[in-house]
Formats: C-alpha cells, structure tokens, sequence
C-alpha cells in the first residue's frame, strides 16, 4: 500500500461493522500531508498518525476529546476501538476497507 495515496484526503464513514449509523451525527477520517490523522467519531474530535509499515496498516497514538454525548456514544466507543484495531486497509471501488485481519472493521467513502 502506497502512504502518499492517503496524504491530504478526506473520508466518511459509511459502515461501522456490528452496529447502525446514526443520522445525526457523522464520523470522519482525514489524512494530511505528513499523514497525521485527524476527525470526528460522531461527537468528539480524535487525531493520531497513520503508519504503513511491512504491508501493515495502523493508526498510532489515537487521542481524543471526552465530551459525553448520549445518543451517540456506544457508536463513537465502537468507531474509536475499531481504529484501535486496525492492521490493513485497501481502496476498493473508491471506498477504504480499514481492516483487522481479513475482517473489514470500517468502510469509509473519499469526500471532496
């Protein structure tokens, strides 16, 4: 997987395996050109640092901000842990498959 694909794009989720999006509130998953991470898990704000390494994907040092939002949180608790889990991504179809394994975790879709 080539890292400068990700550089300075812009994703929105779209599935969340195991649970149902919400209709208010969105997550995201942007990439800068030195591949920090930063977005919105529904609620919060998070940031990290994505590291491609020996055909491994991960998000690193994923940090957060605590506001509590009830209607969204058991979504926004699945989303930051998945990312946590994550080991392998790929772009299908103009949607990226962030990965644990050969179990797809997140799906996202490239946004202007």
């Amino acid at each position: 997987m080539d890292p400068n694909s990700f550089k300075n794009t812009k994703w929105e989720l779209t599935q969340l395996t195991g649970k149902i999006l919400p209709q208010n509130a969105k997550a995201t998953l942007n990439f800068n050109d030195s591949l920090n991470v930063t977005g919105k898990s529904f609620c919060n704000n998070y940031g990290g640092r994505l590291e491609i390494k020996d055909n491994q994907v991960k998000l690193k040092n994923v940090y957060g901000t605590k506001m509590f939002c009830e209607e969204t949180a058991s979504e926004e608790n699945a989303f930051l842990n998945a990312l946590n889990e994550v080991n392998g991504a790929k772009v299908v179809d103009g949607k990226l498959e962030l990965r644990k394994g050969d179990q797809t975790l997140l799906v996202f879709t490239e946004v202007n």
